[in-house]
């Protein structure tokens, strides 16, 4: 009801003529009250959403008040996977680019042939095999390094 009296309102002054300053300022004052009503609600939405000033909603406005932040929640985690996603297919690309070049570079120093004198397309580098196929994933895998004894002898020759 209330917007259809808006509605009546704004065609009414529409069919004024434009120069009325009385019905400017008229059409200014319910503009911002308008506007501040909207700014009051959001305001309230907002802070209910942060879970502030939940007193006087009743069970039913409490549970839609869930289901929005459960659907807001879906949302943020979609994104959050589908950025994610993004990342782990554009470092795998990038890993199989450095992984091509690696073998290319592999080639050129060492230029590896078997004893019929052809290319070979397998070579072992730190005990495992690398293949020429830029559609294997690179598997990588960390270790500990090694421990160095850098002690020195028990009887150690003075020098000087």
């Amino acid at each position: 009801m209330r917007s259809v009296i808006e509605r009546y309102n704004k065609a009414k002054e529409e069919n004024q003529p434009p120069g009325n300053p009385i019905s400017e300022v008229k059409f200014w004052q319910r503009e911002a009250a308008v506007l501040r009503q909207q700014l009051q609600n959001l305001q309230e939405n907002h802070r209910q959403m942060m879970g502030e000033e939940l007193t006087g909603l009743t069970v039913k406005d409490l549970q839609n008040l869930e289901s929005q932040l459960e659907m807001s929640l879906r949302g943020v985690r979609m994104k959050k996977d589908q950025i994610l996603m993004d990342e782990i297919q554009e470092l795998t690309r990038k890993g199989n680019l450095i992984h091509q070049e690696n073998v290319e570079l592999y080639k050129k120093v060492y230029g590896t042939r078997d004893v019929n004198g052809t290319n070979k397309d397998l070579f072992v580098t730190n005990g495992q095999s690398i293949e020429e196929d830029p559609h294997v994933p690179v598997q990588l895998q960390l270790s500990q390094p090694q421990q160095q004894n850098y002690e020195t002898p028990a009887r150690a020759t003075k020098l000087g």
